[in-house]
């Protein structure tokens, strides 16, 4: 009778398989996977904030027009607000924000200090109008004199964004808001720390365009949370499986 012979299996043969990190790979995941982990939860924190200025945009939107007080201490709580602010535009002082039009055509936003009977200012932004009327003497009707009452949204100045150019106070050109240069600028180094956009009220000439305020605010930083924690999720998953190899066997 024939003997038969087992034949030894070796761990390759049984699928048998082991995680055996390398030290190099190991250490570019854990910085990468903690980078993107740490990404996705700053998203989250940025989230939060995004919800919170939603609701308070909503909640400000119920409330009437209030007249804006003669000092302001937190901004922020003013953000969004309708207002009223009486007193008497000091027009040679206007300040120039470029601005587009909704058909893209370029113009100026016009910023002009509103002086009240108690001596403070507010700076206005009474609207857009189209370049060829920068120029006052093309436009004497929106000159308005006297005291004029003003509602329209209080909002702060604006940072500069990474492709904005600089603002040059010297021609009078501006691209973002920062206010208190502004407010130098219109000889009104104490004005609120607000600016008043005007509402869709006709100005006389019908120059500049009230009704300029535009507020978008879209709340996607989940999406970019998910996005950084599912790539974090991958890359570790690329590691895992990439250093998940079968055990060789033994040498005799």
């Amino acid at each position: 009778m024939a003997t038969q012979t087992a034949t030894p299996r070796t761990a390759s043969s049984t699928g048998s398989r082991r995680f055996r990190p390398t030290f190099g790979p190991s250490i570019v995941t854990a910085i990468t996977v903690a980078l993107l982990l740490a990404l996705g939860a700053w998203q989250l924190q940025r989230m939060t904030w995004k919800q919170g200025l939603i609701d308070a945009l909503e909640a400000h939107r119920l409330l009437p027009p209030e007249a804006l007080p003669t000092k302001i201490d937190d901004p922020e709580a003013w953000r969004y607000r309708t207002v009223t602010v009486t007193g008497t535009f000091r027009h040679a002082d206007e300040i120039h924000i470029i601005a587009y039009s909704e058909a893209a055509r370029q113009g100026y936003q016009i910023v002009t200090p509103l002086v009240r009977a108690d001596g403070t200012t507010v700076m206005v932004n009474r609207g857009w109008l189209p370049t060829d009327f920068r120029d006052q003497d093309s436009r004497p009707d929106s000159l308005v004199a006297g005291e004029v009452t003003v509602t329209g949204m209080a909002r702060p100045g604006w940072p500069q964004g990474w492709f904005v150019p600089d603002n040059d106070p010297a021609k009078n050109v501006w691209f973002w808001g920062d206010l208190p240069a502004m407010a130098k600028a219109a000889h009104a180094p104490d004005a609120l720390p607000l600016i008043v956009e005007a509402d869709a009220t006709p100005n006389p000439g019908g120059l500049p365009i009230g009704g300029q305020s535009v507020i978008n605010l879209r709340n996607d930083h989940l999406q970019y949370a998910i996005t950084w924690f599912a790539l974090a999720i991958g890359i570790f998953a690329v590691y895992f499986f990439y250093h998940f190899k079968p055990v060789t066997p033994e040498k005799a």
